[in-house]
């Protein structure tokens, strides 16, 4: 990949232990995104997932390594990097509008009122909260909060979206409403956002690309997968893919079982060159450098 907008180089993180030893959650972690890119780190707890989201925050540090985002070495956090957290984290006293224009005053200190209000209600109407504005917290439903934690991050127009298992707590209607709202955003913006989740069904519909944690401690990124489903999929036709099935077989085998032996079974692994594949597209075949595959061929050989 030559445009690195994330840079991940090498970073490890390790605490140290009541005997003196130390607990390497992850070590030498090399990866990188694309400006635009929706990424998916999918592993088992305890493989570091929620510990890389911070340390990309600049809410936790590395403890070897460092993290680079359009050509700057993070160093704290910034409002160039928003998060959405698992609960919503809004601000009880505030309204919906309160909530967001708290976020747009400040990143832009020096506007006016009015303009702050005019700029915060574009990003709620986005989320579809239109007539909500002036509800607090209290009188919302879980979903209708994460709508309000998206819109409040996505207001400060920041180069990287960060999003911990935001939809985990939801219901699955609701889970897939928020879902669908998120992709039609990030496709409309070129959003750069970077997405830890379980849910390998919402990393298929969500990302472009997937990567997979081995298990903790001493956690790997195994494998990268780029997802071959096109770009303008929809949920309804999602499974009638011919690659869908192989995508996810694909990544559901990786965590029932190569994710807990891919110590064992690939030993000389280079974290510097973690290989990328396709699944569906062959058997599946590692595509770095990608090749280009006829559609025709292509759908034979998924059969």
């Amino acid at each position: 990949m030559t445009d690195k907008f994330i840079s991940i180089e090498g970073i490890a993180r390790r605490y140290p232990g009541a005997n003196g030893d130390a607990t390497t959650v992850f070590e030498n972690l090399w990866l990188s995104m694309a400006r635009g890119e929706f990424g998916c780190v999918i592993g088992h707890s305890g493989c570091g997932k929620t510990t890389v989201l911070n340390i990309l925050a600049g809410l936790d540090e590395p403890s070897a390594g460092t993290v680079i985002v359009d050509g700057q070495a993070i160093e704290g956090t910034s409002l160039d990097r928003a998060v959405i957290f698992q609960s919503h984290a809004l601000l009880p006293w505030r309204t919906v509008l309160g909530n967001v224009a708290y976020a747009v005053s400040s990143k832009w200190r020096k506007w006016d009122r009015a303009r702050v209000k005019t700029h915060a209600q574009k990003f709620i109407d986005l989320v579809g909260l239109s007539g909500s504005e002036h509800k607090h917290p209290s009188e919302l439903s879980g979903g209708m909060k994460q709508r309000v934690g998206i819109a409040r991050a996505l207001s400060i127009m920041p180069k990287i979206m960060l999003m911990d298992e935001p939809f985990s707590a939801l219901d699955a209607l609701t889970r897939g409403t928020l879902q669908d709202e998120v992709r039609r955003i990030c496709l409309e913006t070129g959003q750069t956002t970077f997405m830890i989740t379980h849910d390998v069904d919402e990393a298929i519909f969500l990302a472009d690309r997937i990567f997979l944690m081995t298990n903790g401690p001493g956690a790997r990124l195994a494998e990268i997968v780029e997802n071959p489903l096109p770009k303008d999929r929809g949920r309804i036709d999602l499974h009638r893919h011919p690659y869908y099935y192989a995508l996810r077989n694909h990544i559901v085998d990786f965590l029932v079982s190569r994710s807990k032996s891919f110590a064992t079974d690939v030993p000389d692994h280079d974290a510097r060159h973690v290989p990328t594949v396709r699944p569906g597209v062959g058997d599946p075949v590692i595509v770095s450098p990608p090749r280009v595959v006829e559609p025709n061929a292509a759908q034979s050989a998924a059969r």
